[in-house]
């Protein structure tokens, strides 16, 4: 899964996000205690004939929730705006996300379309991944009924949960890095470039050996321990990919600015990258690593 996952990112940065959003979605029902939920909804979104999107980013933002969803009769009512939501209109369904009155995520599977009480924006201009058709949702009364309730864990268990997730970094950042070295190798051999040439081998190297440790943490020790090593790992591969990118740019010269050239569209999906699945501590780890080198 993470070989193709970094095939994917290192080929198509927008095919690989809009694909990502699926594997929440997924997981979340596949331990879901609504056996009818999963039997309507599973085998259909593991065969890939149904694409999910996900509508939780903004359970991590602190203060006030975003999206609310109070108890009522035979269901939950949905309030609030998700500012992220990729994939409208490429996705059939979508793992959405609120915060109840009890201190409860509700986590709810619902058709990805505009209907009562669900609005979207259209479609954002981003500086990358545009395709990925990513828009933001407004909540005004949405009823979901229980039925379509996947999950109802506790605010407190799903953040530490999504915490020690997100301080890892995915399979996505090296696959990325690792095309942009592939690329600036080629580049150098076609140029006769030794400056280039040497400069492949030791990003490779960089990359390989995070690559390394960053799978030992995911497969060797428990999710919750160890974050601040995760959350150096994250920062020192997104900074890697970041200047991955640009040495391939300066690398390839004036050519690597044309709209359908791959250099500048890998170092715009590695500035992305510094942002995607971005947290608090996430953030703090980015930035001071950028002092430390600085």
């Amino acid at each position: 899964m993470r070989e193709v996952t970094e095939v994917l990112a290192g080929a198509c940065g927008a095919t690989w996000f809009v694909t990502a959003q699926h594997a929440l979605p997924l997981a979340v029902l596949t331990a879901s205690a609504n056996s009818a939920l999963r039997d309507r909804w599973l085998p259909a979104l593991c065969s890939g004939e149904v694409l999910a999107g996900v509508g939780v980013a903004q359970l991590r933002r602190p203060g006030p929730p975003a999206v609310t969803a109070p108890r009522v009769d035979g269901g939950w009512r949905f309030d609030g705006h998700v500012g992220w939501l990729t994939g409208w209109g490429i996705c059939d369904v979508l793992l959405l996300g609120g915060v109840s009155a009890d201190g409860r995520i509700v986590l709810v599977l619902l058709p990805a379309r505009e209907t009562e009480g669900l609005t979207a924006s259209k479609p954002f201009a981003l500086a990358a991944m545009s395709a990925t058709r990513t828009v933001a949702l407004d909540l005004d009364g949405l009823v979901v009924r229980d039925d379509d309730v996947v999950d109802l864990p506790p605010t407190v268990q799903w953040l530490a949960a999504d915490a020690a997730k997100t301080a890892n970094v995915g399979p996505h950042t090296f696959g990325l890095q690792r095309e942009a070295v592939r690329r600036l190798d080629d580049t150098s051999a076609r140029r006769g470039d030794a400056t280039a040439a040497a400069l492949a081998q030791q990003l490779a190297r960089e990359g390989d050996r995070l690559r390394r440790v960053a799978y030992v943490l995911l497969d060797d020790v428990p999710a919750q321990d160890q974050l601040d090593d995760r959350l150096a790992v994250r920062a020192a591969a997104l900074e890697l990919a970041v200047r991955t990118t640009t040495a391939l740019v300066a690398a390839t010269g004036g050519g690597a600015m044309a709209l359908d050239a791959a250099p500048q569209r890998l170092a715009r999906e590695a500035v992305f990258h510094l942002v995607q699945a971005q947290t608090a501590p996430v953030r703090e780890a980015t930035l001071q690593l950028l002092r430390d080198v600085s």
